[in-house]
């Protein structure tokens, strides 16, 4: 049996995601007799887009009429952006450094090149070099990956306003399928008469695939809303050249977003939908399709019966069929994948924020779901959360030695809901005593066990960055959302992991249900300290989601919430459901403050405006006036110079205590 399996548009352009390395490297140890090749027909989609070909033909399908200023200024431009393309995308894929020197030169530059604007301020006094102060003067490569890579924000935004505005480099089409309760939106668009040029391209390599594989069994991985629509695409055209295979969908979108699913439209595309690890329901699809398990002994897979008005959707998941253990999951597989041809984009001036786009990262899992598993936002109650299964160190240092010498790369990303620390300190030790070296970086809860005893073991064998979720910033809905943390336990843990030269990276969240107005400028005014304090290099905001899975979503009186979400019509089936749209009686504009938040963590992460006056950040809204934060202007200073006797159970009372509106200079 041939088994290809893929990753449909879009996902990140700097290295593969890692879903079908792991079912390879998987089937490889539990069942050699497979023939497994693996694609990335997402790169390949933006490899043609953004080729000379591919620009002739986004010229050709342009009106010189239109009103976006990144189309007019590319078609007035045009030849420019065509010679510049291909020497562009090859020196992002790090095989023409020469370039580097004459890239200024090189580029057209359209309306992604504002960006410039911002940090002329920084260049001296006069403006001067607006990224000086970034490169200096040897950083040659650096400085022209950034040009480089809004060369290519210019491009995505022709194709974006001028194309098909369902286009981005990490998701296509992400609204037809986020949340949709009904399947008519997505079908609609993968059923119309009049395709835009991506939809045709990406046909174009669908169609290759089914000829150059002709492929027994494919399976398609959807890890986000963004990555459906290519998905449903690719199956549409494997149905017509490849009627005998069999299609199966699985990833985190099924995970989240399909647990409820009724609609049988959907198996007129995919045979088979699995959820949760794909590692067992994999092995017992084969079987079944090798006539060696009836298909009642299927693992968490939903199949259509019936036919016409009777088709119906039955989830089928045996009792007598268990889990891979992490153990025996094995090492990811990448062979087959083009790692050379992946893209270092270079998107923010900042050092932290750059690791998620810049350099290929090969992808491990120290332990399945999370040791902590508490927070009420999280989707606590699926399995990718809830059940907890570490590596031993010695074995996860043998995957890393494994993948490192098939990639001929050392770097690692650790993608675990949060590291474990206990896993972390034994890991490290590991790595120090076998004197392997290796870069690598992951996602961790601000626990107390992070004392900086461990941050600076972890940075000796490697670490060079975490990221963790501050969230809200407030000890009140820290508690609420029962996080574990402290802001002034963020503090010292960030602090030891900063002062042992880890990056660190600070995921945050408004609009939480009961959030305040006050509470949310008091929680940039944290935020800031943390900044100013060096405790945190990067971060980003995200508005709150009340989630299906999740102990708010399951139970929001409990938080004053109360659920919006519209039911569905008579006769139809549900599709998806994740989001949930709720109704917070306080009345907070958190849209607004949103604006502001954002507009001051950007300028934060470049080291400007720290010592403003945090309501300096929103703009001026009618019949709104921001009160001073009122938090200790010396909090995060205290913190770390006082840990608590008992880490991270410092009384958020001590700060209410202390309470006092900050100061700052105004610039």
């Amino acid at each position: 049996m041939r088994l290809l399996f893929l990753v449909p548009p879009m996902t990140q352009l700097n290295t593969p995601y890692p879903a079908t390395a792991y079912l390879k490297g998987f089937l490889r140890r539990h069942r050699p007799d497979l023939e497994v090749v693996q694609a990335d027909p997402a790169l390949e989609l933006v490899m043609r887009l953004f080729s000379r070909d591919g620009l002739d033909r986004i010229r050709a399908e342009l009106s010189p009429e239109s009103e976006s200023e990144a189309v007019l200024n590319f078609l007035e431009h045009f030849g420019q952006y065509r010679a510049a393309v291909e020497p562009a995308i090859s020196f992002l894929q790090g095989r023409d450094p020469s370039l580097a020197m004459r890239m200024e030169s090189v580029l057209p530059r359209g309306p992604s090149f504002r960006a410039l604007d911002q940090y002329s301020a920084l260049g001296g006094e006069d403006g001067g070099d607006p990224l000086g102060w970034a490169f200096g003067a040897l950083g040659v490569q650096d400085r022209a990956k950034f040009l480089a890579s809004l060369f290519l924000d210019d491009l995505a935004l022709v194709v974006r306003e001028g194309i098909d505005p369902r286009f981005e480099f990490s998701r296509y089409g992400e609204k037809l399928s986020a949340s949709q309760a009904t399947i008519d939106p997505l079908l609609a668009a993968v059923e119309n008469a009049k395709p835009s040029l991506v939809d045709r391209i990406l046909d174009e390599i669908t169609e290759e695939l089914a000829k150059a594989h002709r492929a027994d069994f494919i399976g398609m991985t959807a890890p986000f809303p963004g990555n459906v629509y290519g998905a449903f695409r690719m199956a549409r055209v494997f149905r017509r050249l490849s009627p005998r295979a069999t299609l199966v969908l699985g990833g985190g979108y099924p995970n989240t977003e399909l647990r409820e699913l009724e609609e049988p439209r959907l198996f007129d595309y995919f045979d088979f939908v699995t959820l949760d690890d794909g590692e067992r329901p994999l092995l017992c699809l084969l079987e079944h399709l090798e006539g060696k398990r009836e298909i009642t002994g299927l693992c968490r897979t939903y199949v259509r019966e019936g036919e016409g008005a009777d088709a119906h959707v039955r989830f089928i998941n045996s009792k007598d069929v268990h889990d891979v253990p992490q153990k025996d999951v094995g090492a990811p597989d990448y062979s087959g994948l083009p790692l050379d041809r992946y893209l270092s984009i270079l998107e923010m001036l900042n050092p932290m924020h750059r690791i998620w786009s810049d350099g290929r990262w090969n992808k491990l899992t120290l332990a399945h779901g999370c040791y902590w598993k508490k927070c009420n936002f999280c989707d606590v109650t699926l399995d990718y959360i809830g059940r907890y299964d570490p590596s031993s160190a010695d074995s996860l240092v043998d995957r890393m030695i494994e993948v490192s010498l098939a990639t001929g790369e050392r770097g690692f990303h650790f993608v675990d809901e949060a590291a474990p620390p206990a896993t972390l300190r034994k890991l490290s030790d590991r790595i120090l005593e076998r004197g392997e070296v290796f870069s690598w970086w992951g996602n961790i809860r601000f626990d107390p066990m992070f004392t900086p005893e461990l941050a600076q073991k972890m940075a000796d064998a490697g670490c060079i960055a975490v990221s963790g979720g501050l969230e809200v910033a407030s000890d009140r809905l820290l508690t609420l959302m029962n996080k574990g943390v402290t802001v002034e336990q963020v503090a010292r843990v960030s602090h030891a992991l900063t002062e042992s030269g880890i990056l660190v990276h600070a995921y945050l969240m408004y609009g939480f249900p009961t959030q305040t107005v006050q509470e949310t400028v008091d929680a940039l005014e944290r935020v800031r300290q943390l900044f100013e304090a060096g405790c945190i290099q990067s971060a980003y905001w995200h508005r709150f989601s009340a989630t299906v899975h999740s102990p708010v979503g399951r139970n929001p009186e409990k938080f004053g919430i109360r659920i919006t979400e519209p039911k569905l019509e008579a006769g139809e089936r549900r599709f998806a459901r994740n989001d949930l749209k709720f109704d917070d009686p306080s009345g907070v504009d958190h849209d607004w403050l949103g604006d502001g938040l954002k507009r001051a963590l950007y300028n934060f992460m470049h080291g400007v405006g720290l010592d403003q006056d945090v309501r300096a950040w929103f703009l001026p809204k009618k019949g709104m006036k921001l009160k001073p934060a009122a938090v200790p202007s010396d909090l995060v200073a205290r913190a770390i110079a006082t840990p608590a006797s008992r880490p991270g159970l410092a009384s958020s009372a001590t700060e209410v205590r202390r309470a006092k509106p900050a100061k700052h200079s105004r610039r």
